[in-house]
């Protein structure tokens, strides 16, 4: 097998040949097809997240077909296309997992983080963790559904039910959200950086009512905002945009430091929440409604050797929608 490995914080990505992997029990080998670049990539390149341990391969994205089973596996079989997520183990007994918050978990492991993850053309994952995709849809299509439409997914369920639902970084999670959210019939207002034409084209050709600059007030009193912008100064913004007893939702793993802001833009029954990774059920929730809602992502395709090119340009700004390794 090959795969992309970092091997020390902010270090380029280096090619690496390595013995294939072998299953153990409980586990898949996964052969990539497809592998999506997000956000939370970069997080772990850059090190701004804790304790990674070096070498690690990213990618949490991953969709693929079964090369191999461990013991102990017995619904999921070779030559299957499954979907591998962030989440990648859960320990099964700490008291979030016990109450239904495996997100929470004390002691989880992560795809891409903790564990080696899909910039590689094989992975070995927990078969409990992953996800049959059955055979619609083209891979490259549906990788950034792993994350992007799962923590997408769980932070619109988080907003609430409210009609206006404002959405801060108009990239791979917020244009799959905006879809999801037309097709409940909701109005999208998509924010993104000041000039960023391309990025707002694409919020209203997907049915956004307004697109604008985040530092814009809209034109409307939201009843939610979701961020994902990794920004925290977006936050104050999203509160003054947002009517009374509105809410916003703080959707990323990391984000820069929230500066101080005035009491009075929280006050009035204004919330401020936090996502937190996903849970196998938003998994399946999610999964049933993106083909409900024939959710359809906008990609630009890498081959794998040049995973450091994507990462810089999804840094840097340059994507429109989101970006997918292929091995």
């Amino acid at each position: 097998m090959h795969a992309m490995v970092l091997s020390a914080p902010g270090a380029a990505l280096a090619m690496q040949e390595r013995a294939d992997p072998a299953p153990g029990e409980g586990e898949l080998r996964v052969k990539v097809s497809a592998c999506g670049v997000c956000r939370t990539d970069l997080h772990v390149v850059d090190g701004e997240l804790p304790d990674i341990r070096y070498p690690i391969v990213p990618g949490h994205e991953v969709v693929g077909r079964i090369d191999a089973v461990g013991p102990g596996v017995s619904d999921l079989e070779p030559g299957m296309r499954i979907g591998v997520p962030w989440l990648g183990w859960t320990c099964g007994h700490c008291s979030y997992c016990a109450g239904g918050q495996e997100n929470l978990c004390d002691l989880p492991q992560f795809t891409g983080y903790t564990r080696d993850g899909g910039f590689a053309t094989h992975l070995v994952a927990d078969a409990r963790y992953c996800f049959p995709l059955g055979e619609e849809g083209d891979d490259t299509a549906l990788a950034p559904l792993l994350c992007a439409g799962l923590i997408g997914w769980r932070s619109l369920v988080m907003a609430g039910d409210g009609k206006h639902i404002g959405i801060y970084g108009f990239g791979a999670a917020g244009h799959i959200v905006a879809q999801v959210a037309r097709w409940q019939g909701r109005s999208v207002y998509a924010f993104t950086r000041r000039g960023d034409e391309d990025a707002q084209t694409l919020a209203r050709s997907l049915g956004a009512v307004w697109a604008g600059a985040s530092e814009d007030t809209p034109p409307a009193p939201l009843d939610a905002a979701i961020i994902y912008a990794p920004v925290g100064a977006l936050v104050p913004l999203a509160l003054r945009a947002v009517r009374k007893g509105g809410r916003v939702v703080c959707a990323g793993i990391h984000m820069s430091d929230i500066p101080s802001f005035p009491y009075s833009i929280l006050w009035q029954e204004r919330q401020l929440v936090s996502v937190a990774n996903l849970t196998r059920r938003d998994g399946l929730d999610f999964l049933k409604v993106a083909a409900q809602a024939n959710i359809r992502t906008h990609t630009t395709a890498f081959p794998l050797e040049r995973a450091n090119e994507a990462l810089t340009q999804l840094r840097d700004g340059k994507l429109v929608g989101a970006a997918v390794l292929r091995p």
